[in-house]
């Protein structure tokens, strides 16, 4: 079973903020400035969305590796249209591990992401891929203001990510995760560079997936009103041949309730594990119940 441990650690120093701080999405997804001890409440993680007709310019159906055992010898006939959905939660399950005067929340989360074959008829409509992420996380707030943003937090973790799949279709990596949260009521930005964690070569689902996916990503996402949109840019941080990376755009409007037309537009390397060495241009279009507010 795959988890999200998150470990945020409050000084009691920031209980003590100016009132009349506007808070943002960020401080209320994190429960900064919360000071409620229930403990096992589902909160929201990441967006939960489902797009019912996801196309592709390339489908990825002969997917490769650098290493001999992660590439595949016969093609598969994927349709390049199919159903996107994300899944994603997290539950505080400790409150103030450290005590009152350092705090110390321990969260416990899970997020899927799975691509679904729904049209795909002649071939018993499979699902292509599906990516498991758990990471355990430290995160300090803070107390600043920059360009009229207030800082919410910096922290450092190690986050997993796998496709739960055997060679040679297997792909997952390690990584060491800093972050950088910053915020006003309308505007959120969030900064996470990595450093991939060093795996033997021969057993290396994916060499060299840090100079596709990247070794940065920065997050920024606006929410006014009925609507939210969103960008998330990855990079590699090298030039030349390894001058890679890749930016996603998202954009909800609600309807009914929670319930938003949700529309998604990727392009580059890594739109999923499978993918981390594949450049695609990709539209999405359907419904989601919860964003990055």
């Amino acid at each position: 079973m795959l988890i999200i441990l998150t470990i945020v650690i409050f000084p009691s120093s920031y209980g003590q903020m100016n009132t009349k701080d506007s808070e943002g999405s960020l401080s209320k997804r994190w429960l900064i400035k919360s000071d409620s001890i229930k403990r096992f409440k589902i909160e929201p993680y990441k967006p939960v969305y489902f797009l019912v007709a996801n196309y592709t310019t390339d489908i990825n159906n002969f997917p490769t590796s650098d290493n001999p055992l992660n590439t595949v010898e016969t093609p598969s006939d994927f349709s390049d249209t199919e159903l996107k959905f994300q899944l994603s939660f997290k539950t505080r399950a400790v409150r103030n591990l450290f005590g009152k005067k350092i705090g110390g929340d321990i969260w416990i989360g899970y997020t899927q992401s799975s691509r679904w074959q729904l049209y795909s008829a002649n071939i018993s409509r499979p699902f292509r891929e599906t990516n498991y992420e758990p990471e355990v996380m430290l995160v300090f707030p803070t107390k600043y203001r920059v360009f009229g943003l207030n800082g919410v937090f910096a922290g450092i973790g190690i986050n997993h990510q796998s496709n739960g799949r055997s060679n040679p279709l297997s792909r997952s990596w390690n990584r060491a995760i800093v972050q950088f949260g910053w915020e006003n009521p309308s505007w959120s930005f969030v900064l996470r560079p990595w450093w991939r964690l060093p795996e033997d070569r021969a057993e290396d689902d994916n060499p060299g997936i840090e100079n596709y996916i990247g070794r940065m990503e920065f997050l920024t996402v606006f929410s006014k009103g009925r609507h939210d949109i969103s960008v998330l840019a990855k990079h590699s941080l090298r030039s030349g041949n390894n001058n890679r990376g890749s930016i996603r755009l998202d954009y909800a409007v609600k309807i009914i309730g929670q319930l938003q037309i949700h529309a998604q537009i990727f392009h580059g390397y890594g739109e999923s594990l499978i993918d981390y060495n594949h450049s695609q241009t990709t539209f999405g279009i359907g419904l989601s119940l919860l964003q990055w507010r």
